[in-house]
């Protein structure tokens, strides 16, 4: 699950450097259009509804893959 997040963030991102460490502070791209189309590609992708608060916290590769945890 890990590496097929960290695929799609760097599709969205446009960023080939994304890793486990990446957040929005850190990412240039990472912005709110690239979070709607990164939350709309995770929900493709894993087969997931995920809630707006949820969304708000999905601040790093981290928050993506514990948050996605919860729901698979």
């Amino acid at each position: 699950m890990e590496e097929r997040i960290l695929q799609i963030m760097r599709e969205v991102l446009d960023d080939n450097s994304i890793d486990t460490s990446s957040n929005q502070q850190n990412c240039e791209n990472w912005d709110s259009l690239h979070q709607l189309s990164l939350i709309s590609e995770l929900e493709d992708e894993f087969d997931v509804d995920i809630e707006p608060e949820e969304i708000a916290e999905m601040t790093s590769f981290e928050k993506v893959k514990d948050i996605l945890s919860t729901k698979l």
